[in-house]
Parts: C-alpha cells; sequence; structure tokens
C-alpha cells in the first residue's frame, strides 16, 4: 500500500493541489456572492431566486466535491512514507488550518440554505469580512508547506 502511495506520490500532488485550488476558489467566491444578494436581492423575487440558485450550485456541485477531494488527496499524501515529519510545527498548523477551513466551509453551507430562507442576520459588510478568513487560513497553509517551520 504504502510503496503503491510512493509511486503515485507526483499524482496524487498533483490531484490535492488542483482540488485544493477549486475549493479556495469557491471558499472565496460564495460570500462574494451572499454579500451581493443580501445587498442587492433582498429575500423575494426573481433576483433572490437566480443567486439562491448561483449559491446552492456552487456550494453543492463545485465546492463540496472539491473539499471531499482536497481530504481524500491530502491524507493520501500525509499517508505516503517520509512527506511528513510529525516532529515539527508545520504539519500540526497546516492541519488545523484545514480543519478551519472546514469548519468555515460549514458554517457557509448552512449560510446557502439560511440566505435562501431569508433568516440569515449576517450583513453584507460582515459577509465581507469573513470573505478574509479563507485568505487567512490559506496564508498559513502555504507558509507551513512552503517553509516547514
Amino acid at each position: 500500500m504504502f510503496d503503491l502511495l510512493s509511486l503515485a506520490y507526483p499524482w496524487i500532488k498533483a490531484l490535492h493541489i488542483v482540488s485544493v485550488i477549486s475549493w479556495m476558489a469557491a471558499l472565496f467566491y460564495l460570500p462574494r456572492l451572499f454579500v451581493h444578494h443580501v445587498e442587492q436581492a433582498g429575500s423575494a423575487g426573481r433576483m433572490h431566486e437566480t443567486f439562491a440558485m448561483m449559491e446552492f450550485k456552487l456550494a453543492q456541485f463545485i465546492m463540496r466535491p472539491a473539499m471531499m477531494a482536497t481530504w481524500v488527496f491530502g491524507l493520501a499524501l500525509v499517508l505516503t512514507p517520509g512527506i511528513v515529519d510529525w516532529t515539527m510545527i508545520w504539519p500540526w498548523t497546516k492541519g488545523a488550518s484545514v480543519i478551519a477551513m472546514t469548519v468555515f466551509h460549514v458554517w457557509l453551507k448552512k449560510q446557502v440554505k439560511s440566505v435562501e430562507s431569508g433568516d440569515s442576520t449576517v450583513t453584507g459588510r460582515q459577509f465581507r469580512l469573513l470573505n478574509e478568513v479563507p485568505t487567512l487560513l490559506m496564508i498559513v497553509i502555504v507558509f507551513s508547506v512552503v517553509v516547514k517551520f
């Protein structure tokens, strides 16, 4: 099993990077959709329905599969011999950041339903600020993996 992971390492790494890029794109875009939805479309009408459909499809058909692929390929990398040195700090900071990113993902998924039903209490300004969460986590993850502190 571990020999197979070592042989497949470049492919797994490439697939992991592609899935991370897809996941991050969705995590960046969905809060921006929410901003325009709550500020421009309100909670009823054709524009509301269009935004709700866009948000649902982004979350369900891009963000969710990309997150799942990121986790699968990331765990495959972790299991590949010689890739992770658990005595260093970087795998722990990366792991904690990925878990935090996943929590943010789950929160966004709940917001899709909340904004669609008109029950969301989050303002456009708050969505703008929350849009920085994945950026900060991405910075921690990239520096953890590249610098390996």
